[in-house]
């Protein structure tokens, strides 16, 4: 019987990783891109203790630690200099943390790992996935590669083509609409001017917020340590945000004004004149979609459920759905056959729950940091400020910022992800985790 062949579309974090994933188990996979080559952009992200759990399982952490910059914990601060968010990961376990790295670096990790499967993952650059056609036996994708058109068969489709994407079953699709709040970022020397092992952001309100994440290094300069500065407002506002050479004293006197120290330091490193950074425009949606996956055809990543970025969760959120979509794979495999609607079952188990608490915790959060109402900021810093005296809460809000969070009150394991070993296809609540 021929092995089976799996289609992927979208060679970012959930595609590239759930084409590993499955050529661990002799699978067939072609990847189809539809840029020429592998060139993200973008600045920096945070990787979650579950995201760095299906690293460990993908056999890469040790690769990404060495290029990305280890995180302690996050802290919010208020222009009195109140600490908002305190959130620090050994509150969840003492050997979780975080790891900032670029997307370059990201990329770059994976791409490695998958290249060491030059007979099961073929590499379809160039190319733009038009249409595809389920039938019993198979999938047939449309689409055209340079500009010639093709068409070919595989036994599965995976979506993973980000929060835009035109693929996913529209009659999956609950809700799908931009976000009015976007993000401009850049890509500066370190700062050390602050704690290089935190994610710093500063609130004033919920109209103000601004961010320094450190960010390790990219492949080709590895001893040159980078940190990303992000800068929150309304998307209509993100095309004109510092236009103009006389814009930049303006926007560092506002910051001067709560926060005279990170003033003089993005005076310094973020509009100086030989600040060689560009600043870029993050564009967010929400999308939540019924069913993550039926017959022959699978939806992962953004393309999945795409989400405000206030909970930093969508590199880590890609990352188990291609964790969980391997591992129902082989609960779901008999040789070269595959039960289809057993692995779709085994993989909403896994996914589906953890999924719908982070999409409803941030379309509860994301207004409290970003909204043009006047009460949304004085009730986050009233609530959160009574939050975090009590241990419980601090736990909680640790464990979901880790990614592990699979309802209200449960949790995934760090070791049922990081193992290579079989697990059950029901998700473990337990406590005991432990980071190697």
């Amino acid at each position: 019987m021929k092995t089976p062949h799996f289609a992927i579309v979208g060679a970012g974090t959930a595609g590239i990783a759930a084409a590993i994933l499955l050529a661990r188990q002799n699978i067939r996979v072609t990847l189809f891109e539809k840029v020429s080559t592998l060139e993200p952009v973008g600045a920096g992200l945070l990787l979650q203790p579950a995201g760095l759990a299906v690293f460990e399982h993908l056999g890469i952490l040790d690769h990404a630690i060495t290029l990305g910059a280890k995180v302690r914990g996050l802290e919010g601060r208020l222009p009195n200099q109140q600490l908002l968010v305190n959130s620090h990961y050994q509150q969840a376990h003492p050997d979780f943390y975080g790891l900032g790295i670029h997307r370059a670096t990201l990329c770059h990790v994976l791409e490695h790992k998958a290249r060491e499967y030059p007979e099961l993952i073929t590499w379809q650059m160039n190319t733009e996935i038009e249409r595809y056609d389920e039938q019993h036996h198979e999938v047939r994708l449309y689409g055209n590669i340079a500009g010639q058109s093709f068409d070919q068969a595989f036994d599965a489709i995976l979506i993973a083509n980000g929060a835009r994407s035109q693929l996913r079953p529209q009659s999956w699709v609950k809700f799908d609409q931009a976000y009015p709040w976007g993000a401009k970022w850049t890509i500066v020397p370190e700062c050390c001017d602050l704690d290089t092992e935190i994610l710093h952001q500063f609130h004033e309100g919920s109209k103000l917020m601004l961010g320094v994440l450190p960010t390790g290094a990219v492949p080709n300069e590895p001893h040159k340590r980078l940190s990303s500065v992000f800068w929150s407002m309304p998307t209509p506002h993100l095309d004109q945000f510092l236009r103009r050479n006389e814009d930049h004293p303006a926007w560092i006197d506002h910051i001067a004004q709560k926060w005279p120290d990170l003033a003089h330091w993005l005076k310094q490193h973020v509009v100086h004149p030989h600040h060689q950074g560009e600043w870029l425009s993050a564009h967010y949606r929400d999308v939540v979609m019924s069913k993550l996956g039926s017959g022959r055809v699978g939806v992962l990543g953004d393309a999945a459920h795409a989400m405000s970025p206030q909970l930093g969760q969508g590199a880590n959120m890609a990352l188990l759905d291609a964790w969980a979509l391997s591992k129902s794979v082989e609960s779901a495999r008999n040789n070269e056959n595959i039960d289809w609607p057993k692995l779709w079952q085994t993989y909403h188990q896994h996914r589906q729950s953890s999924t719908n608490f982070y999409q409803f915790l941030s379309r509860l959060l994301t207004p409290l940091y970003q909204s043009e109402r006047w009460w949304t900021g004085p009730l986050r810093d009233f609530s959160f400020g009574w939050m975090y005296r009590i241990p419980y809460f601090r736990k909680e809000m640790a464990l979901t910022v880790s990614g592990l969070k699979s309802g209200m009150f449960t949790h995934m394991q760090y070791q049922d992800i990081a193992s290579n070993q079989n697990i059950a296809t029901k998700v473990s609540v337990s406590e005991s985790v432990k980071i190697e």
